[in-house]
């Protein structure tokens, strides 16, 4: 069974952080999607997602965004009960979200530039490949660049032999 969500909407208030007892992180908050295709008035619509977040995600949400902020939201629908003030039973569908990304900086409206610091906030380690990997690239990318390619870009200049395209390869 698969149970996998991927959101990108706006924060509607700032999350909602709280402890357990236990001292573990938590934070509730509510994101606002657009959907994808306008209403008779030629308006968009938005769904309101309820999503929570744990331990250090959770500080660091709260700490980084708030209300506007631009984030993306790759996680799980999961639905809980319990019973309310009044006795009654009430149910709950909301989003555990497992990784959250920083679209921009808290306060929203920042022209798209994200904040170094809160987008690396709690995944340092997520955009830096190690200095292994980068030079094994930059030794593959030379390699290619000396390989004396003076065609203009055109890969099949000197193969002297006709190339075999079918009617199925043609996009058209």
């Amino acid at each position: 069974m698969l149970n996998r969500v991927v959101l990108v909407g706006r924060l509607t208030k700032d999350p909602d952080l709280r402890y357990t007892p236990n001292g573990v992180a938590v934070a509730n908050f509510t994101i606002a999607c657009n959907r994808p295709f306008t209403n008779q008035q030629g308006q968009r619509e938005a769904d309101f997602i309820n999503c929570v977040t744990w331990r250090r995600q959770a500080e660091n949400l709260a700490n980084y965004m708030g209300k506007g902020s631009l984030i993306g939201v790759d996680g799980r629908i999961q639905t809980r009960s319990f019973d309310n003030q009044e006795g009654q039973r009430v149910f709950m569908t909301e989003v555990m979200a497992e990784s959250i990304q920083f679209l921009e900086s808290k306060g929203g409206s920042t022209g798209g530039q994200p904040n170094a610091q809160g987008s690396q906030g709690y995944n340092q380690n997520q955009n830096q490949p190690s200095q292994a990997n980068q030079n094994q690239f930059n030794q593959n990318n030379n390699n290619q660049n000396n390989q004396g390619n003076n065609d203009g870009g055109n890969p099949f200049q000197d193969s002297g032999e006709p190339i075999d395209i079918s009617d199925d390869d043609l996009p058209f």
